[in-house]
């Protein structure tokens, strides 16, 4: 798995209770952020609140790029493309702080860096979309989504890496059974799958159902 490892694991494998995300969000009420195929929709990933209209740290900007911030909150409830129960659940957790990750970066070679946006939920920070927005003409146009929760999307070195937590029905919201790893790069104008990792998770990890060990 490239340079996903940790972060991503953390990511989405963060507390998913809301008291949780709650403790989290108090934290960052001045901050910004940065940068499910299986039997059920919903499994834990991680969140950092994003003020609306506040502007976010850039996630590997290139050189002599001006990194401009938007209003990801505004974007994506103004992107067609973006489903409707998606913009319909896409609200303040506390005050007029959002459960959006927005990473800037370059993905597409265009003059301006790319914008990766994460929507997730308040109370279990489930990933529930994840966009990838690219400038044409002085505006932003939606040239990648994956909208199969949990998912989460970020930038590793110049590709697009989407992670994809995979449920059996019995599982535990906090401990899937497996995930895939998807990494994507520009071509042709538009994104391609590079290469895609399966990682099953271990039952005896985190508390699961494990042989009680032998005297």
């Amino acid at each position: 798995m490239r340079g996903l490892g940790t972060r991503a694991r953390e990511v989405l494998k963060a507390g998913s209770t809301a008291a949780a995300v709650l403790t989290a969000l108090s934290l960052f009420v001045t901050a910004c952020a940065t940068g499910g195929t299986g039997a059920r929709d919903e499994g834990p990933a991680g969140s950092e609140a994003v003020a609306k209209g506040a502007a976010s740290p850039t996630a590997s900007a290139s050189p002599g790029k001006a990194a401009k911030r938007v209003d990801a909150v505004q974007l994506v409830k103004d992107d067609p493309q973006v489903s409707a129960s998606v913009k319909r659940d896409l609200k303040p957790c506390v005050a007029d702080e959002y459960p959006v990750d927005v990473s800037y970066g370059n993905l597409t070679g265009g003059s301006s860096d790319d914008i990766v946006i994460n929507v997730m939920t308040c109370a279990d920070a489930v990933g529930m979309g994840s966009y990838v927005y690219r400038e044409k003409n002085g505006k932003y146009e939606n040239v990648f989504k994956a909208e199969q929760p949990p998912v989460y999307a970020e930038i590793d070195r110049g590709d697009l890496v989407v992670t994809q937590q995979l449920y059996k029905t019995d599982d535990p919201v906090s401990y899937p059974s497996s995930e895939e790893v998807i990494t994507y790069g520009w071509s042709a104008a538009r994104f391609t799958e590079r290469s895609r990792i399966h990682n099953d998770y271990s039952n005896a990890v985190g508390g699961a159902d494990s042989p009680a060990p032998s005297n």
